[in-house]
């Protein structure tokens, strides 16, 4: 059974559709990946854990990097929870705040 990727909501695939066009073709990319090789065989330069069910797909341009972060749920779904521009060397806490709270409502 393959992997399928959706949103938890709206706002985030607006987070998602709101990043350069270039950090988006990699976001498509990684889905893609995921989809055609299986979650478990995609790993860093393209995902990472991050701390208890978190993860990020790690998207870098020429001009800028950015983070979505997802969880895995029943059915195999990947969940995507945030998305966000990277500013700093470390992820944000606040951006870890906002995915915890959000992956409070998957099952």
């Amino acid at each position: 059974m393959q992997w399928t990727v959706v949103y938890l909501n709206d706002a985030v695939r607006a987070e998602v559709e709101r990043l350069l066009p270039e950090l988006r073709a990699k976001f498509r990319r990684i889905v893609e990946l995921m989809q055609s090789k299986g979650l478990e065989q995609v790993r860093e330069p393209y995902v990472k854990h991050l701390e208890g069910r978190l993860w990020e797909m790690r998207l870098s341009g020429p001009r800028t990097i950015a983070r979505v972060v997802y969880v895995t749920a029943s059915g195999r779904r990947v969940v995507v929870l945030h998305a966000f521009v990277k500013k700093t060397e470390k992820t944000p806490q606040r951006a870890l705040e906002i995915a915890r709270a959000r992956a409070k409502e998957v099952v």
